[in-house]
């Protein structure tokens, strides 16, 4: 048996974390507990798990505490009401069937528990780790979580403890919204009137850009620390160094052109890769883009079906309808190319009236600039286009989730 878990529970100073590893005796398991208890380290000295004095629990349980022991005070939180919180939950998952009472000599737990400095309630000390160790060996003995539970949170849970949300599109449609500006107050002015929705995108457009510098996103971040933010670079060369640039500003994705060749692009994408980024790959003006996507050997993320401004300006100065000059391409071909999670975005002229036929088509981001930032009221203008999109995608979620079943 080489079994692990894990569990928080708490708030507050006396929070607890408690991870741990439940193996044979005669394992790695036992091996490490002889170890950690044989080969001491300044402030982390390991200690057995007792009910109380004199009486040890089964199966016989190491503490190692996570943090520095320094002081008397520190020993008193772990000697006291961490040892034997630990030390009862053990006993009682025994009690209560988790732990087979008949392998009780046969297996040792290794626990690792978190103690803060500045902890000062024994009893939320207690509660909290009794909590946390019985948890994590439910979770442990059960085998949770299941693949499919990581692979269904790892783009939506939020870490309390970083204090911002790391945005993925994991549940398209979305709405872009393209700040092709040289005005920053103008930004800061369309950023503030937007709702705060989880389906909107924010780009810093390729003027924007241009101005200030990649920078820029980085003062976007101030104004909407949990937005998801695009740099349109349109990286034609040393996609690399711009990719990386504009990672080091904390952007979502960085636009690449489509023109470029496809060593440049694919560098580029790789980039993006290495960074944890996403890749948009803008086909404006690219000829023949589905066969050149389909000799890119790394994928991007997103390819961004594009229709270039004068183009479309040209076209309303002759009197044509924008639509009719808009053309996406076969988007569900491009899904193909692309692969599983992959996204298409479409631009060029949408109004709110075009978004269902866009969605329809099976794109994944409808990317709009002047519909939204030339409104005068912004606000409407953006919900104009929401209107036709689902809920956010965590907006009927509970406030604690719910991790195992019953």
């Amino acid at each position: 048996m080489y079994l692990i878990g894990e569990a928080l529970i708490g708030s507050g100073n006396e929070i607890a974390h408690v991870d741990l590893v439940i193996g044979d005796k005669n394992g790695p398991a036992g091996e490490a507990m002889v170890n950690s208890l044989t080969q001491l380290s300044i402030g982390h000295t390991p200690l057995l798990s007792v009910i109380r004095p004199n009486l040890m629990t089964k199966p016989a349980t190491v503490i190692i505490p996570k943090v520095t022991v320094g002081c008397l005070e520190d020993a008193n939180k772990i000697f006291g009401p961490a040892q034997t919180a630990v030390g009862r939950a053990v006993a009682d998952a025994v009690e209560e069937g988790l732990i087979p009472e008949d392998k009780v000599e046969d297996i040792v737990i290794l626990a690792s528990v978190f103690i803060h400095p500045e902890a000062e309630d024994f009893r939320k000390i207690y509660q909290y780790n009794y909590g946390a160790t019985k948890l994590a060996i439910r979770r442990a003995m059960e085998e949770y979580p299941p693949a499919s539970k990581v692979l269904a949170e790892k783009d939506r849970g939020t870490h309390a403890i970083m204090g911002f949300k790391v945005v993925r599109l994991w549940n398209p449609p979305y709405l872009q919204v393209a700040l092709d500006l040289d005005n920053f107050d103008e930004v800061e002015r369309i950023i503030n009137s937007l709702p705060d929705r989880e389906r909107i995108l924010l780009e810093a457009g390729t003027p924007l850009v241009k101005k200030f510098g990649v920078g820029v996103v980085s003062r976007i971040r101030e104004l909407r620390k949990d937005a998801f933010i695009i740099a349109d670079l349109k990286t034609l060369d040393v996609g690399r160094i711009e990719v990386k640039m504009a990672a080091d500003e904390t952007a979502d994705a960085v636009a690449i052109s489509g023109l470029g060749t496809i060593e440049s692009i694919e560098k580029a994408i790789h980039e993006a890769m290495k960074q944890g980024i996403y890749s948009i790959l803008d086909m404006m003006n690219v000829d023949n883009f589905v066969e050149k996507l389909q000799s890119i050997r790394y994928k991007p993320d997103i390819v961004l079906l594009h229709r270039n401004v004068d183009l479309e300006t040209m076209a309303a100065e002759r009197g044509e309808e924008l639509g009719e000059v808009t053309e996406w391409g076969n988007i569900n071909q491009i899904k193909e190319i692309l692969g599983k999670r992959k996204l298409v975005a479409v631009a060029g002229g949408i109004t709110p009236n075009k978004v269902n036929m866009a969605l329809t088509n099976g794109a994944d981001i409808i990317v709009v600039g002047r519909y939204i930032i030339g409104s005068r009221d912004v606000r409407r203008a953006a919900e104009d286009f929401l209107e036709h999109m689902p809920q956010d995608p965590d907006t009927m979620r509970l406030a604690l989730d719910e991790d195992e079943s019953i």
